[in-house]
């Protein structure tokens, strides 16, 4: 279906919105993916929080022109969607694990990350990291670990006293 010059103005502005409130957007081909597939990216996409928008590059572009967002865009391969969000890694990192059981219909092109542009590769490395309540388990275990090696050995040597042994150390 042609969109008039009135669609398309609302799509641009539409984008504009989308980049300026998103702290991290990821470009996405998504050539050939499936309906139902798409339909299942919405819902993982919607679970955490983020948004997928399909618009065609021109536009996309021309949303870009002029927006605050240093180094350069990446290229836009093929037919492309924004997924964006609050969440500075969430939009990568739920990219990418769809993108890993859909290898041949997805994939990350690019995004825009802490108002930058970043390349696939990039975007990719962002998508590895974390999210925020596993650092906050594995920063909890690391001060917790000598705590917890502290306590054993108190209660090595309650046991030792108890029975009566004599403390050796090694």
């Amino acid at each position: 279906m042609a969109r008039n010059k009135e669609n398309k103005k609302d799509i641009v502005k539409k984008l504009k919105e989308v980049i300026k409130d998103a702290k991290s957007l990821v470009f996405v081909n998504f050539h050939g993916l499936k309906v139902s597939q798409a339909s299942e990216l919405r819902r993982n996409l919607q679970r955490s929080g983020l948004n997928y928008f399909v618009a065609k590059k021109t536009l996309i572009k021309k949303a870009l022109e002029g927006a605050p967002v240093k180094g350069d865009l990446p290229v836009l391969n093929g037919e492309v969607a924004l997924a964006y969000g609050e969440d500075l890694t969430a939009p990568s990192r739920e990219i990418y694990e769809f993108q890993k059981k859909n290898k041949e219909n997805i994939s990350i092109l690019g995004g825009i990350f802490d108002g930058e542009y970043k390349n696939q590769d990039e975007m990719i490395s962002i998508a590895s990291i974390p999210t925020l309540q596993v650092l906050y388990g594995q920063f909890v275990n690391l001060i917790n670990s000598p705590i917890q090696g502290f306590a054993m050995v108190l209660s090595e040597i309650a046991k030792q006293k108890e029975a009566g042994g004599e403390i050796v150390s090694k």
